[in-house]
This record gives structure tokens, C-alpha cells and sequence, in this order.
């Protein structure tokens, strides 16, 4: 199994792997990007986000997705990781905890002083994933998002 950095190369299989992680979470829907989307906002000359494939002799069977967020109570930068992906016949294979230590190892080298994500309430099996790894749940907070029309709205005031 080896990891490796994404290109613009793997937009295409990255998009496959968003869609896939789509439907798994019961929102294949809100997936509104496109091959050209991934690859301007993911490899783009003004891309924030970083991308890693996950392969297994050759082939690719999952991905992530992070960035840099930033702590004004610890002064320093942490890593955010947007997704988390395996396929399904390759779960169970240690690619999900390859792909997630290598980011904690990246967060390290960086001198992060946080690696976080956010999980479905309901994915049990992510859930027990992620605290077998050593995660705690920030069960204190609560995630607010705005988007579409209401961004839009509140930002014009």
C-alpha cells in the first residue's frame, strides 16, 4: 500500500471517489463540482486544499482531502481533513488509518497543534474508526453552516 500526493492528473478519480462518498452518506445530490472543478480548486494556482491517493498494487482505492485551518487559543496552524475515503471492498485493508496517519504525520512536521474532522452522527462504523485511532468527539460544539442563498443574502446585508 502506498500514499502519495495527487496531481491534476487524478481530478477524474477523485471526483469518482467524492461521488461515491456522496452516496454512502445519503447525499449523492449535493455534489455540485465537476472533473473541472476538482481540478482548479484542488491543483489550481490558488488552491487552499491538499489531496493524497491511497493505492494497493497499482490501483487507487481511496483518497483525502485537507487543509490548514488555525487556533488563535494555541497560536498555531492544525490540519482540517475534509474527506476520507475508501472504497468499499477495500475497508478493513488499513488504508483508512494509512491515509489518516500520514496526515497526523504531515500535522506533525507542520507543528500543528490539531488534527480534527467532522463525522455523521449516524456512521457508526467511521465513529468507532475514529476512536480506535485515539480521536475524541467534540461533542461541546456544534458545526453551523451557511451556503447558497443564505450566503449570499447575509453577506449583501
Amino acid at each position: 500500500m502506498t500514499i502519495r500526493v495527487a496531481t491534476a492528473e487524478d481530478a477524474g478519480l477523485i471526483l469518482r471517489f467524492i461521488r461515491e462518498l456522496a452516496i454512502y452518506e445519503k447525499a449523492e445530490s449535493s455534489v455540485q463540482t465537476d472533473e473541472a472543478g476538482v481540478r482548479a480548486s484542488l491543483f489550481g494556482p490558488d488552491a487552499k486544499a491538499h489531496a493524497l491517493i491511497c493505492e494497493a498494487d497499482g490501483v487507487a482505492i481511496g483518497y483525502a482531502v485537507y487543509f490548514y485551518n488555525y487556533s488563535t487559543w494555541l497560536g498555531r496552524n492544525g490540519i482540517y481533513l475534509e474527506d476520507l475515503y475508501v472504497s468499499p471492498e477495500r475497508r478493513g485493508s488499513g488504508a483508512g488509518k494509512a491515509l489518516l496517519q500520514h496526515i497526523a504525520r504531515i500535522a506533525l512536521a507542520e507543528n500543528c497543534g490539531r488534527f480534527e474532522w467532522s463525522v455523521l452522527d449516524w456512521n457508526e462504523p467511521a465513529i468507532q474508526f475514529y476512536v480506535a485511532a485515539g480521536a475524541k468527539p467534540q461533542s461541546e460544539w456544534t458545526v453551523y453552516r451557511m451556503e447558497g442563498e443564505a450566503l449570499r443574502t447575509f453577506a449583501q446585508g
